[in-house]
């Protein structure tokens, strides 16, 4: 076996442990992946999937048949994402860039559909981020928000607990971000989920 091929499977066995870590505390990564592509659809068009992370909701989509792109400001943190693609033979379906949310590299509205899974409480503040997201989304464009609710925070508090360390949360929460999208104009619809819920943002129509 090559280094890249040792690599590969090293990283896919981490993700396999990490998935199983996070279901013995009952949250089924893959299940709710699933669910919020099936609340999120129709999807077609340009997708864009922001905060890429170790690559899980990236994975997901991929492996729905959907070529997008998705960028996220650590390459450390990508680079797991794109060995989990090449593991299942996905990697080309997606574009990997390395971008700032507050600053994105990307056309005005450029995408029809914007993804970004628990990114939310990662930030100190949500307003240039969502100016971002609304200034590169497509007039008839989507914006899908998922983030933890209070038992997914709980589940992830314990999660992290266990291997030594804190669960890491900003001053921003997804109910912060709905009142910011109405404000700018847009529909909000919301919808509940067992460890995270789900916000679907599109603009009014006139």
């Amino acid at each position: 076996m090559t280094a890249m091929a040792s690599e590969v499977v090293e990283n896919h066995d981490r993700y396999l442990e990490r998935k199983a870590l996070n279901q013995s505390f009952g949250y089924d990564i893959e299940k709710e992946r699933r669910l919020i592509i099936e609340q999120a659809r129709p999807i077609s068009g340009r997708i864009l999937d922001a905060g890429t992370g170790k690559g899980y909701f990236t994975l997901a989509l991929a492996q729905e048949g959907f070529h997008f792109t998705s960028f996220d400001l650590s390459e450390s943190e990508q680079k797991y994402a794109r060995l989990n693609l090449r593991y299942y033979g996905l990697e080309s379906q997606v574009r990997l860039d390395i971008a700032n949310a507050e600053g994105l590299p990307y056309q005005d509205g450029f995408f029809d559909v914007i993804f970004t899974m628990n990114m939310i409480h990662h930030l100190a503040s949500v307003g240039k981020v969502c100016a971002e997201f609304i200034r590169v989304l497509s007039p008839n464009g989507k914006i899908i928000l998922s983030d933890f609710n209070a038992q997914g925070f709980e589940i992830m508090d314990q999660i992290h607990a266990s291997e030594g360390r804190r669960h890491e949360v900003g001053p921003v929460t997804l109910a912060d971000t709905k009142g910011l999208f109405i404000e700018r104009g847009f529909e909000v619809e919301q919808h509940p989920g067992s460890n995270q819920d789900l916000l679907i943002a599109r603009r009014k129509k006139l």
